[in-house]
């Protein structure tokens, strides 16, 4: 579907893992004030979220997406063994686990094949491995070009499309503020996990120094977008309820917690809306 010559808003869904559920409350709180999007933008996760909120953006799609995320112990996303995981590595070298029950969960969710048949102008966004470079899927298969801005490095393989070879893209546009921008949003709401939200500190620790360097890369493209707003523009950061997010969640195979997640993003999205916030 083409963009509309004067998109209006954009919800803009940042990368995460597991954390991602925290956009499935903040998705309630949005329809439930009354706010629409224009146009759909996804990293990693939040590509998964987006594909699914752009086939109809409505409280019932949101019911949906909240029963995904709850029942994720029995939907066979990450769910091998130790021995099934062990034996994808040796195999392939590359990666923990098999790309396939992501395939599938997504071809069972999504109400149509393509990205330009979706309601919503919907686009995720992918690290090119060839061109280092980052490539915005803006049509063709849905579930080709979510996997492949889901294709964390080292659990789940790089995704051939073409002539190119894609992994995730948070690695070149975490939270893509930029492109709702490029693409002509004036309002634009940022759903994320918490991380941005957690101010970054000099590494005092050993280990602590690859992580700040690893959120420094991750979210740089962000702060740049949001320092450099045109006029006229609203970018509203939608709060996570989350005191503490990791930079790194390791626990990305476990579904605990996901249901706190939402009704966090819930509860302080619904009161960041009613209490009018100033945008940024």
């Amino acid at each position: 579907m083409p963009i509309p010559e004067r998109t209006q808003v954009a919800f803009v869904l940042g990368g995460g893992g597991i954390l991602g559920a925290t956009q499935v409350g903040m998705l309630r709180a949005l329809l439930e004030s009354g706010q629409t999007p224009d146009l759909v933008l996804g990293t990693s996760v939040g590509a998964l979220n987006g594909a699914i909120l752009a086939g109809g953006p409505t409280l019932a799609v949101v019911d949906h997406l909240t029963t995904l995320w709850t029942s994720m112990s029995t939907s066979g996303v990450f769910a091998e063994s130790l021995f099934e995981r062990a034996r994808t590595l040796v195999k392939h070298g590359t990666h923990l686990h098999s790309p396939g029950p992501l395939r599938q969960l997504l071809e069972r969710q999504l109400a149509v094949e393509r990205i330009e048949d979706l309601p919503i102008p919907f686009q995720c966004v992918a690290a090119s491995i060839e061109r280092a470079a980052a490539h915005w899927f803006t049509e063709g298969s849905i579930a080709d070009a979510v996997l492949a801005s889901c294709a964390v490095p080292g659990l789940l393989p790089p995704v051939r499309i073409d002539s190119e070879t894609y992994i995730d893209g948070g690695i070149v546009d975490s939270v893509p503020v930029g492109r709702a921008v490029q693409l002509g949003a004036t309002e634009v709401y940022v759903l994320h996990v918490g991380r941005i939200e957690q101010p970054l500190t000099a590494p005092r620790r050993p280990w602590e120094v690859g992580l700040v360097a690893f959120e420094i890369a991750r979210r740089h493209r962000f702060v740049e977008a949001m320092a450099n707003l045109p006029d006229g523009v609203k970018v509203h950061l939608l709060p996570s309820g989350s005191d503490s997010t990791p930079s790194v969640s390791l626990r990305y195979r476990s579904p605990s917690g996901v249901a706190d997640r939402i009704q966090r993003g819930y509860d302080a999205t619904s009161a960041f809306l009613s209490g009018g916030a100033s945008p940024q």
